[in-house]
């Protein structure tokens, strides 16, 4: 048996090992959906970043227990914050998506679902939050309520 040949075999045989310790973190089709709704419309939060940031910076300056002086001085410097935390939020939204993609295409016919690698998606308010049994059309989520 050649090296080469004799290395594919202990790497499967290494494959095949660590998938057996695999605990519960097995997927269903809820799986599947989540990260082909996050695949996407992360880019959607993306593009969705000056609407949702001025949304949130409104919200906040108008909740706040501060001086008019204080909420002068947020307004700039906060909506350029927070359009950055909302293109990063909407970018890692993309990752966990595609990360969430193969098990969730491989372990299709099993009856567990893998948890949320990126959970505010689930939680955070949106301009957009519709529930449909193929995918969750959900974009424009607020990641800093």
């Amino acid at each position: 048996m050649s090296s080469r040949a004799r290395l594919l075999a202990v790497l499967a045989a290494v494959a095949l090992f660590q998938a057996g310790l695999a605990g519960p973190a097995s997927a269903s089709p809820e799986t599947l959906r989540r990260s082909v709704s996050n695949i996407l419309f992360g880019p959607l939060d993306v593009v969705f970043t000056p609407v949702v940031s001025a949304r949130d910076v409104i919200d906040h300056l108008q909740n706040v227990d501060d001086t008019m002086g204080v909420r002068v001085a947020y307004a700039v410097p906060g909506y350029a914050w927070n359009m950055g935390v909302q293109i990063g939020a909407g970018t890692i939204r993309v990752l966990t998506g595609v990360l969430e993609f193969l098990p969730g295409l491989g372990l299709f016919f099993f009856d567990a679902d893998l948890d949320p690698l990126f959970s505010p998606v689930e939680r955070a308010p949106a301009l957009v939050d519709y529930d449909t049994p193929p995918l969750h059309f959900k974009f424009g989520i607020s990641y800093t309520q």
